[in-house]
């Protein structure tokens, strides 16, 4: 049987290697000895936003931008680069590239390119905001960011209405009132947990329901990226000893009971 010669993961035929290198999402000491030593080393480092990444520790290699407005133009010179043997890093404008970023056409070039793919791991907003958000972590759903669009975003929360995991979505600033409400709206006052500004000096986490989230947040607008937590849907039990699928976070059944309802229901 053929392979897909994009996923190929045999040496380099070129001997170039891309490397993904988490950058700090705020604290600028996480960024870790290896992540140093990859920028100060590349040939080029592909960069969200050049002037934020110049600022990085061991930044030596020739910054060159990277993001979703030309990243289509820029995978010809990646291809040229790795086929000449050099070693490309790539960062995003903080946490792990590929996240909410157009790394990953940077990844499928490389594979294709025959090169070789590395990453040096470390922060990630969406982990850090769900480890410390004090709602289940074993199974979760990463959304990235909504549409801006109120019909669109409307649509995809609806979707989303009866899956059982934890939800993470990335928001703006601008943008989480109106969010917390579309959510309230559509998914109901779950309990969830907004985190803005961390690992930062006035790192945030405001944990409670929906709605009093929402009560906060127009009351006093956040200011920095946000990352908000929400409860999965759950299973309640009814009067009558019949079950269905609620989008509360305070039902009796969760995990498998509740995928089971959404499964089910219709």
């Amino acid at each position: 049987m053929a392979t897909d010669p994009g996923y190929s993961s045999g040496p380099s035929a070129g001997g170039g290697v891309l490397i993904l290198v988490s950058t700090p999402i705020g604290n600028m000491s996480d960024l870790s000895p290896r992540a140093s030593s990859t920028l100060e080393t590349a040939d080029i480092v592909l960069a969200e936003d050049t002037r934020r990444s110049s600022r990085l520790a061991g930044m030596r290699g020739r910054l060159v931008s990277y993001n979703d407005h030309n990243a289509a133009g820029r995978l010809p010179l990646i291809a040229e680069r790795l086929s000449a043997g050099d070693t490309i890093a790539l960062v995003t404008d903080a946490g792990m590239p590929g996240i909410s970023d157009p790394c990953f056409r940077a990844v499928r070039m490389a594979l294709e390119c025959g090169a070789r793919v590395e990453v040096v791991p470390g922060p990630s907003a969406a982990l850090t905001a769900l480890v410390a958000s004090g709602l289940p972590p074993d199974r979760f759903f990463f959304e990235g960011f909504l549409p801006h669009k109120p019909g669109p975003r409307a649509a995809r929360l609806r979707e989303m209405a009866l899956y059982p995991h934890t939800i993470i979505i990335f928001v703006g600033p601008h943008h989480a009132v109106r969010i917390l409400s579309d959510i309230l709206e559509i998914l109901g006052d779950r309990q969830a947990c907004l985190a803005r500004e961390m690992t930062k000096l006035h790192e945030e986490y405001i944990r409670g329901t929906v709605s009093s989230i929402l009560s906060i947040v127009s009351a006093r607008p956040p200011k920095g990226e946000i990352t908000l937590v929400v409860a999965g849907a759950v299973r309640v039990r009814r009067a009558g000893g019949g079950a269905g699928p609620d989008a509360g976070c305070d039902g009796e059944e969760s995990g498998d009971a509740a995928e089971d309802a959404a499964i089910h229901s219709d």
